[in-house]
């Protein structure tokens, strides 16, 4: 298994193929040709977007025999749910702040 790696993550899940690609090993761990009968895209290219995939750490790949299996990395898509979290509790503090400023637009005033 790869370990995390900290390139651009959130660049390389701008492209909406890779997105559906994730979507899918999220099920559970498929093959480049069970990827591509799912997609509107050619096998070579599923290919080139699990290469992608897998040098941002987000996918493993694994051989069973001629196959190469295709899994989430779970490293990876864990580092990205802190980013989340981080961004989340920082918006939620930046919410709070701003309902408990004492100009706040819904003050009472005496």
């Amino acid at each position: 298994m790869d370990t995390y790696r900290s390139d651009d993550e959130w660049t390389v899940l701008g492209d909406h193929t890779r997105r559906t690609i994730v979507e899918h090993l999220a099920a559970g761990p498929l093959a480049v040709g069970e990827l591509s009968e799912r997609l509107p895209v050619s096998r070579p290219a599923v290919s080139q977007h699990l290469k992608v995939l897998k040098d941002a750490g987000l996918v493993f790949e694994q051989a069973a025999g001629a196959r190469r299996i295709y899994r989430l990395n779970p490293a990876g898509v864990c580092a990205l749910r802190d980013q989340l979290d981080t961004f989340w509790s920082r918006t939620l503090a930046a919410y709070s702040d701003a309902i408990d400023a004492p100009d706040h637009p819904n003050e009472e005033k005496p």
